[in-house]
């Protein structure tokens, strides 16, 4: 290995220390944020006698509710802002369109769909998990999307405009499927999934969803190469001799994944996948080696954020996360269109 290729090495050695420094600095500060603060000193000592078998006095209310409750939701903060952003990234290159995200092409309202098929209707008989319902979900909506795009042809922005029909069908029915089967209690805790929660998240919905977070990047940075060509079009990946078909169906298959899951613990999350990607573009450019994991870091620093400010902007009320995303999301979108206008 060559001084310079050490050099590089070491630097991203480096670099992905300090995000994960980054990330569980943030993590710390989440779980001692809430209806009751607690000293970050005390969430450390609660944490290592948990994991390290220390015996740091820690109260034991203090120690149920850091562990138990806020450390398990922090995690799934994490690994859902982690994926939707990367799933954000993998569409966006495949489709070449960059208002392509998981929410805007209707993987999103698929899943949902399929998620309360299952809870309500009991599809698949109880053979089907919440997760495995919102993935099949997500992918009839996908392919649905992808079939009516195909039926518009040539016309510019095609797969959006799709994505939005398909998006506004699988709500309606996910609707229509609530308000005639479910009951009154029922009704209520679904529209609130719905718009995006993490207050039911406990260790065994982190034990599902961290793998499935951790699997479906390693997938995508293996493909990192293959994602640079199709920035440059279908056309121009086959001439590098790279299977476009079934790179495609992998890596759609993975984001699909990804959402499904994600959907099915915390509900429909939007912006994420959209305003991430753009956000890491402008650190690291449009290199997927460096900007999956980029973009990994800024979704899982940007959710666990959001979900601090949902229990603490209205004293004595969880805002659904769905709409401190949307909140910030929406405007951090409308000055990345406004920055792009001005460098042209």
């Amino acid at each position: 290995m060559g001084l310079f290729a050490r050099t590089v090495f070491w630097q991203r050695i480096g670099a992905a220390g300090i995000a994960l420094m980054l990330l569980a600095a943030a993590m710390a500060f989440a779980t001692s944020i809430g209806e009751t603060s607690i000293p970050i000193k005390t969430v450390i000592d609660a944490l290592a006698n948990h994991v390290f078998g220390t015996t740091h006095p820690v109260d034991a209310i203090d120690a149920g509710i850091i562990w138990n409750y806020r450390l398990s939701r922090a995690v799934v903060a994490a690994s859902c802002g982690a994926g939707l952003a990367v799933s954000g990234v993998v569409l966006q290159a495949l489709l070449r369109n960059s208002l392509a995200d998981p929410y805007l092409l209707g993987i999103s309202a698929g899943a949902s769909t399929g998620a309360v098929s299952v809870v309500i209707l009991g599809l698949g008989g109880g053979m089907l998990s919440l997760s495995m319902g919102a993935f099949a979900g997500a992918l009839v909506a996908f392919v649905f999307v992808s079939l009516l795009a195909l039926q518009a042809g040539r016309c510019p922005g095609a797969i959006i405009l799709a994505g939005i029909a398909g998006s506004q069908m699988f709500n309606a029915l996910t609707s229509f499927i609530v308000t005639k089967s479910a009951n009154a209690e029922q009704a209520r805790g679904i529209m609130f999934w719905l718009l995006g929660s993490l207050s039911g998240v406990r260790w065994p919905d982190a034990a599902l969803a961290v793998p499935v977070i951790g699997a479906g990047l390693l997938v995508c940075l293996c493909y990192a190469r293959a994602l640079d060509a199709f920035t440059f079009g279908r056309e121009s990946a086959a001439s590098l001799g790279i299977p476009v078909r079934r790179v495609h169906v992998l890596l759609i298959g993975t984001s699909a994944l990804m959402t499904a899951v994600m959907v099915s613990i915390v509900g429909s999350i939007g912006f994420v996948g959209l305003v991430i990607p753009h956000a890491a573009r402008f650190f690291v450019g449009v290199r997927h080696g460096l900007l999956l994991p980029l973009a990994a870091l800024i979704g899982a620093l940007f959710l666990v954020g959001a979900d601090v400010v949902s229990r603490i902007i209205l004293p004595g009320q969880v805002v659904p996360i769905g709409v401190v995303t949307a909140l910030v999301g929406a405007p951090a979108f409308a000055l990345i269109l406004c920055h792009r206008r001005v460098l042209r």
